[in-house]
This record gives C-alpha cells, sequence and structure tokens, in this order.
C-alpha cells in the first residue's frame, strides 16, 4: 500500500551479515546525540563544565532508556507477565517518553546535585535539547507503524493495520520541534528570569499537546479506564503552572529588593 503521502515503511533500515538494524534504533540514537551535541554547545557558550555531559551521557542515557521501556512494561503487564523474554526486547519498540523523562533527568538530578553543580541551570538547558530528540525519535514510531491514531478520512492519514488512520507521530513530532525552537528563542534571547522558567514551560507545553493527542491514540497505556499519559499530562500541567507562577513571583520580588539596595547604596553615596 502506496498511495498515501507518506509509503507503509520497512522498520528495517538494512542489514549487516544476519543482523537487521532497525530505524527505530536509527532515529532514537540521532535524536539523542543531536539533543547532547546541542547541549554541549551551550553549556559551553554559559561557561558550564562540558565536562560532565560525557558523565551524564554514560548514566543517563541508560537509565532513560532502561526506564522507559520498564515503565511501558508496567503499564502492559498483562502481556509480559506470560513473556518475559520480551521484556527487554528494546528493538521492537515500546520506550515510553515518560518513562524516559523519570529515568534520564530524574539520575541527572542526583549527580548534579552530588557533583555540586548549578542544578537548575543544567536542567534548564538540558530540557531544551528535550523536545528536539522527541520530534526526530517520534519517527521511530512511524517505522514501527506503531503509535497511529483512529481512523480518519483525512488527506494526510497514513496507512497501518490494514487501514487509514492519524499519524499522531506526526502530531507530536511537529509540536515538539516548535517547542523546541521556542525554547531555544526563548532561553537565548534573554527572556528567561528565573531557574527552572524553561523546565516549567515544557512540562506545561509539552503536556498540553500529549493531553490532546492522547485521545487520538489506540495504543494508550491505562490505569484502569484512564489514559495513563492523559491522566500525568494533566498533573504535570498543573504542577509546573503552580511551580511557574510562584517561582516568578519570587524572582519579581528578589529584583524588587535588589532594586531597592541598588537605589539606598546611591542615596547613601
Amino acid at each position: 500500500m502506496t498511495k498515501g503521502w507518506l509509503p507503509v515503511p520497512n522498520p528495517v533500515a538494512f542489514t549487516i551479515g544476519n543482523f537487521d538494524i532497525m530505524w527505530y534504533g536509527i532515529t532514537m540514537a540521532t535524536g539523542v546525540v543531536l539533543g547532547f551535541v546541542l547541549l554541549f554547545i551551550r553549556a559551553k557558550n554559559r561557561g558550564l563544565n562540558t565536562e560532565r555531559i560525557y558523565d551524564l551521557i554514560l548514566c543517563c542515557v541508560p537509565s532513560g532508556m532502561i526506564c522507559a521501556r520498564l515503565y511501558y512494561v508496567l503499564f502492559e503487564w498483562s502481556f509480559y507477565k506470560d513473556h518475559l523474554d520480551k521484556i527487554f526486547d528494546f528493538r521492537g519498540g515500546g520506550l515510553a517518553i515518560h518513562g524516559a523523562i523519570i529515568g534520564g533527568f530524574g539520575l541527572a538530578l542526583l549527580l548534579l546535585k552530588k557533583w555540586k553543580e548549578p542544578v537548575a541551570k543544567w536542567i534548564d538547558l538540558a530540557v531544551v535539547s528535550l523536545p528536539l530528540a522527541q520530534a526526530i525519535a517520534r519517527w521511530g514510531n512511524y517505522f514501527n507503524s506503531e503509535a497511529h491514531g483512529v481512523e480518519t478520512d483525512l488527506p494526510w492519514a497514513i496507512f497501518a493495520d490494514g487501514k487509514w488512520v492519524h499519524p499522531t507521530f506526526l502530531y507530536e513530532s511537529i509540536w515538539c520541534f516548535l517547542l523546541f525552537i521556542f525554547l531555544l528563542w526563548f532561553s537565548s534571547k534573554g527572556h528567561q528570569k528565573f531557574d527552572w522558567q524553561i523546565t516549567c514551560l515544557y512540562g506545561m507545553l509539552y503536556s498540553l499537546e500529549r493531553f490532546f493527542v492522547e485521545g487520538l491514540r489506540t495504543d494508550s497505556l491505562m490505569i484502569g479506564s484512564l489514559r495513563q499519559a492523559k491522566l500525568l499530562s494533566a498533573c504535570v500541567i498543573v504542577v509546573s503552572l503552580v511551580s511557574y507562577i510562584i517561582l516568578n513571583k519570587k524572582a519579581k520580588e528578589e529584583r524588587k529588593t535588589l532594586n531597592e539596595e541598588v537605589s539606598q547604596s546611591v542615596d547613601e553615596q
């Protein structure tokens, strides 16, 4: 079936001997590499210790991948309890971005704190790279013909599982790329006014997209009758928004106090 705007993909990119190299792995690796390259460049420009990036790659990438898989397996345990041999079959797909964030960024927080690095500055920098990596990695779902939406007759539908469906991977890929451009512009043009501001913006804006797009998907991980990603996205939006308001208010008060101290010092002189 190739009459759609995107052809039905072959999940195998190429073969070396008897070993298939999957597009899923290539897109994931490309997203991670480009994300860390961007992080390295921006951290260097801000005078941070770029040697720490190599440590983060060695520790946080495996942690993120393992947690992404375990998160997925946990919510699909009804299948995996009878197929234990498939739990670590990364090549076949089944990685949850929320698990990757918990595993990767969670460990990064602990390590940066242990190394006495400026945690908020590092995380705000890294969060800008995250949607770029997501935008690229989402194409792995296309090549695996997974994570698609319900049936539709829209002109941009793709063919999967014998029917025309919403390309939800594409919706998220486009949104994440635009989110990356926005966060990069926001943080590079002096608009950031306080620590964790970029992280809060990412939490709100990515979760807003995921909340709505998740409703179109046919493979959602569930908590009872609720879609796990929708529930978690709603919680992240609320927490990020409340945190943004509190941190913004605190930053304004600190700037006001600083300005008053400077004015007082000038008057005394």
